[in-house]
């Protein structure tokens, strides 16, 4: 089939790359020219695993074009996938929901025939409807439906979850979109049930509430960390212990500075606002919001007992930075707020991270960034692992301890086993365990 997506970020990369994969004919647009150019030189402007490869293989199959051209693309296109940006509005919150009216205004221009229009894009209860809207005042309402087709893909993992999905809804109200819908998935061969078909307003909430329940999987396990520790109990065991219940689930349950990324806070945030407006909030959701908040505070205050209380003019080195690792993201990361308590405090700040250092000196320019984890902890009075990389992981403990100022180092992210720490000499302390 002959596909288009308009936008050139991480989830149209990624659905246009799969898709193409999976042997359609896929043009993806963006208005980004230096992007546009990058992408047909191979160059990916994102990091995630496997995805260059993906991109650069079925480039070279004549499979996947990149263009600025967004009326040619629609009118070459059975389908077009909307796959813009909806980052939430500072004033209130809300979706923004303007790149996705925008797309639409320009594909109901170039609609010449039957096309199925598609928010892939997160977007809030209803957007379906005002996409609807526009575009049937630029083409006629039978050579058009409209479709929401969420996605569900992990950063880092994001290949594995297009190419293997737990499920693909589709919220569809068109019979004729319900088919060719259908067809675009058929090379992957899903099990029985996989795909699942709903009302467009329905596949609108799903996405929303399935974020919101995987928030509210995080927060909760922090929280009884929390307990955990207060009563010499382990969080570990306590999460193996329910996890292995089949109505739980293990996923979702590790323990960390709280959750972050392009999608989770944004979409909470979203979804709350919009509760609101329909009269039917959402107090768990709500709840959830404002116990991550505090727990990226809590974690820096964590940081700075571990250091003996005052921080001040002292050197903290930070392992990690984006929001979980196999990501090069810092949209909502734990780390921005805590740098922000961390330099409140006084703190000098050293910082390392295998991919998103660029990403975060635009952001954190103050900070002094390391070539290498050894670097970084060079000298420092107290060390803290925000983000789970691999690499952090093999560190030796006993050159951790020499490398140092002052042996002691907080485990945000519990990688490390406390007794082989210890045995090391270093003053260590984890999260949720005794």
């Amino acid at each position: 089939m002959n596909l288009a997506i308009i936008g050139c970020g991480y989830v149209g990369l990624v659905t246009g790359a799969c898709l193409a994969e999976h042997g359609h004919q896929v043009i993806c647009v963006d208005q980004d020219e230096p992007r546009i150019a990058a992408l047909r030189q191979g160059q990916v402007p994102i990091f995630e695993p496997g995805l260059s490869e993906l991109i650069v293989r079925n480039v070279a199959h004549g499979r996947i074009s990149f263009s600025t051209d967004l009326a040619a693309a629609v009118r070459a296109s059975q389908i077009v996938f909307i796959a813009v940006g909806t980052p939430s509005r500072p004033q209130d919150g809300l979706a923004d929901l303007s790149f996705v009216y925008a797309a639409a205004e320009s594909i109901g221009a170039a609609i010449h025939s039957f096309t199925v229009v598609v928010n892939k894009s997160t977007v809030p209860i209803g957007t379906g409807d005002a996409v609807e809207a526009i575009l049937a005042k630029k083409a006629k309402p039978e050579s058009f439906a409209v479709v929401s087709n969420p996605e569900f893909l992990r950063e880092g993992d994001a290949i594995a979850d297009f190419m293997h999905p737990d499920r693909v809804v589709i919220g569809a109200d068109d019979e004729r979109a319900r088919d060719l819908m259908a067809q675009v998935y058929a090379p992957m061969q899903l099990a029985q049930g996989r795909l699942v078909f709903m009302h467009r307003r329905s596949a609108e909430i799903t996405k929303y509430a399935a974020n919101a329940f995987l928030v509210t999987k995080i927060s909760f396990i922090n929280e009884f960390a929390d307990l955990c520790e207060k009563t010499g109990a382990n969080v570990e065991d306590v999460a193996r212990g329910i996890g292995l219940d089949s109505r739980i689930g293990p996923k979702f349950l590790n323990v960390g500075p709280g959750y972050g990324g392009s999608c989770f806070p944004k979409d909470t945030s979203a979804l709350v606002r919009s509760s609101q407006a329909a009269g039917a909030p959402l107090r768990i959701v709500e709840a959830v919001i404002d116990i991550n908040e505090r727990r990226k505070h809590n974690m820096a205050l964590r940081i700075a007992q571990a250091a003996g209380g005052d921080l001040k003019g002292k050197s903290v080195a930070l392992l990690g930075l984006a929001f979980k690792a196999n990501t090069d993201d810092m949209r909502g990361a734990p780390a921005l707020s805590i740098v922000e308590a961390l330099q409140a405090l006084g703190a000098q700040i050293r910082a390392y991270d295998p991919a998103s250092m660029e990403q975060a000196r635009a952001l954190m320019p103050d900070l002094t960034y390391c070539d290498d984890a050894w670097s970084c902890l060079a000298g420092a009075d107290v060390a803290a692992i925000l983000t789970e990389w691999s690499e952090f992981r093999a560190l030796d403990p006993i050159g951790i301890k020499q490398a140092m100022r002052q042996p002691v180092l907080v485990d945000l992210r519990n990688i490390y086993e406390p007794s082989m720490m210890r045995a090391a000499g270093l003053v260590y302390s984890s999260v949720g365990r005794p």
